[in-house]
C-alpha cells in the first residue's frame, strides 16, 4: 500500500523555501512514490506564514501554492476535531490526516505533534524518519 501523507505547514515551508530533507519528503509526493494530501486550512496557514514571516510577494506565493496543488490531493475538513493538541492549527493537520485516510503526518513540531507519535493509527514522524523509510 502506498503511504498517504499530510505534510505539516512547517515541512511545506522548509521544503519549498529552503530544501533539504523536508523537500526530499515532499518530492516523494511529486514523483508519486507517496500520495500527498492537504486541505485549505493547511494551505491558508502556509500562505499566511510566507506572507507575514518571510514577506513573500503574492505572485511568488501563488506560484508555490500552484506547484503544491499540482501533486497534493485536497480534502475538505469540517474543523470539528478539537482539543487533540494545545494548538488549533495542529488539530487541523490531524483532522486532515483522519479525513484523508493518511498513514503519516510529517512534521517538525516537537512541541505538539511529534510527542503524540500517532493518532488513530496515523504515524506522526519527522521528515528524516519518514525519508528513512525510502532509503
Amino acid at each position: 500500500m502506498q503511504p498517504i501523507v499530510v505534510y505539516d505547514t512547517n515541512i511545506l515551508i522548509s521544503g519549498m523555501v529552503w530544501g533539504g530533507v523536508p523537500y526530499d519528503c515532499i518530492k516523494l509526493a511529486m514523483t508519486d512514490n507517496v500520495e500527498g494530501v492537504t486541505c485549505s486550512e493547511i494551505i491558508d496557514e502556509f500562505v499566511e506564514k510566507l506572507t507575514i514571516k518571510l514577506d513573500y510577494s503574492q505572485s511568488r506565493i501563488s506560484r508555490i501554492v500552484t506547484r503544491l496543488l499540482d501533486f497534493l490531493r485536497m480534502v475538505k475538513i469540517t474543523n470539528e476535531l478539537e482539543g487533540i493538541t494545545e494548538d488549533p492549527d495542529d488539530d487541523k493537520v490531524i483532522e486532515c490526516a483522519v479525513v484523508s485516510g493518511a498513514t503519516h503526518i510529517v512534521t517538525g513540531d516537537k512541541k505538539h505533534l511529534l510527542p503524540l507519535q500517532n493518532y488513530q493509527g496515523i504515524r506522526i514522524v519527522t521528515a528524516a524518519d519518514f525519508l528513512g523509510q525510502f532509503r
